[in-house]
């Protein structure tokens, strides 16, 4: 993607909540939205090799449905699917997530 000239950013899951989290905390997150409606890709590394907390994991799929449909993301996981529920702590935040990420997948 990037010698095709995309613009793309690489963030692992822990550090993307680790940012989140903070933007949330300064009352920024919507500028954070904005600054990644810009990258043409974005890869999510290691989902699921690092806990989240429940805060944590409901910001990562914010980020993500707010993302859907709107630039493309890559996303990198050692769990199945069926086994995401214990990433982001909630039956239904994780089918959710991921009916969004299969979408036109």
């Amino acid at each position: 993607a990037c010698h095709h000239g995309y613009s793309v950013q690489f963030w692992t899951a822990a550090k993307i909540c680790n940012a989140l989290m903070e933007a949330q905390s300064q009352k920024r997150i919507l500028q954070l939205e904005r600054q990644w409606s810009k990258t043409d890709l974005i890869i999510l590394d290691e989902v699921g090799f690092v806990p989240l907390s429940r805060t944590g994991a409901e910001l990562v799929f914010q980020f993500c449905a707010a993302r859907y449909e709107k630039g493309s993301m890559i996303i990198t996981s050692n769990l199945e699917f069926t086994e995401w529920t214990q990433i982001f702590k909630d039956e239904q935040m994780t089918s959710a997530l991921v009916d969004r990420l299969t979408h036109r997948a």
